[in-house]
């Protein structure tokens, strides 16, 4: 059992990929994204709508209009790893990964023995189509992809190790978050940041880890061409919210200008 996880194949083939992240928790919503051409969504359980089971739920609707989802899980733990990766979860995002140690543990919650120490339960959940994939434990970490967030200063000087586990393939910079443990919460532009951002890319790079962000790190001009320039495969851009209160402010503001209204200031569109 191998080719099921297109998302991974794309990455590894060199290609850049761009996706949406997916807050609302709307099957409806996912599939309107997919359909429009976003067809790589992450399914986000840690700050979306969406809980951990109503998050692989969604899995059928991005899956089923012919999409790719990452699920990003609320926490690493073991029972929350093995439950995403049996309902059916192939690529995976973890958030606060701070240290090698923190990733090789979430490596093996997430790896068959003699790799790791991932629970056992093949022939009865969603993960092998309940049961109709022979061989799905031979092979599972082959199709398996696992962003470890980096959103720490101190993680810097992990990177190197990280990317030496096995399992772990993508070193994903969470850049507020980042900025904020060196005290410039919301300043991702700030010259310290993007310098500690960019050790990030060089060490991840240099050690054959690869790289995702969203757009606007190390500085809200920072483009797709830009980020993939820089080495970042994997390059997350708008989310629901954003698209839905732009369009919607957008549509009211033609309707107040047709009625010749006055229009206050509009505040700044949801992002990361």
């Amino acid at each position: 059992m191998t080719g099921r996880n297109r998302l991974k194949a794309r990455l590894k083939a060199g290609e850049t990929v761009t996706a949406a992240w997916f807050e609302l928790g709307s099957p409806e919503v996912a599939e309107l994204l997919v359909y429009s051409g976003w067809d790589v969504l992450v399914i986000d359980c840690e700050h979306g709508s969406a809980g951990l089971e109503a998050g692989l739920n969604l899995l059928r609707a991005v899956e089923g209009a012919g999409g790719e989802a990452v699920i990003r899980v609320p926490d690493s733990s073991e029972a929350t790893l093995k439950r995403a990766l049996d309902r059916g979860a192939r690529s995976i995002m973890v958030p606060m990964v701070h240290t090698a140690k923190m990733a090789r543990e979430i490596a093996s919650f997430c790896l068959y023995a003699p790799r790791g120490r991932r629970g056992y339960a093949a022939p009865i959940v969603r993960a092998t189509n309940w049961g109709n994939l022979p061989g799905y434990a031979a092979t599972a970490h082959e199709e398996l992809l696992i962003m470890a967030q980096v959103e720490h200063v101190d993680t810097v000087a992990e990177v190197e190790e990280i990317a030496g586990i096995e399992g772990i393939d993508m070193a994903f910079v969470g850049p507020n978050d980042f900025a904020a443990s060196m005290n410039h919460l919301e300043d991702m532009d700030h010259p310290d940041v993007r310098a500690k951002i960019e050790e990030v890319e060089r060490s991840a790079t240099a050690n054959g880890l690869m790289l995702g962000t969203i757009t606007g790190v190390a500085g809200p001009g920072r483009s797709y061409a830009e980020l993939r320039d820089a080495g970042y495969g994997f390059i997350v851009g708008p989310n629901d919210v954003g698209l839905l209160a732009g369009a919607a402010r957008a549509a009211k503001a033609q309707a107040a200008k047709e009625l010749g209204e006055e229009t206050g200031e509009a505040a700044p569109l949801p992002s990361y």
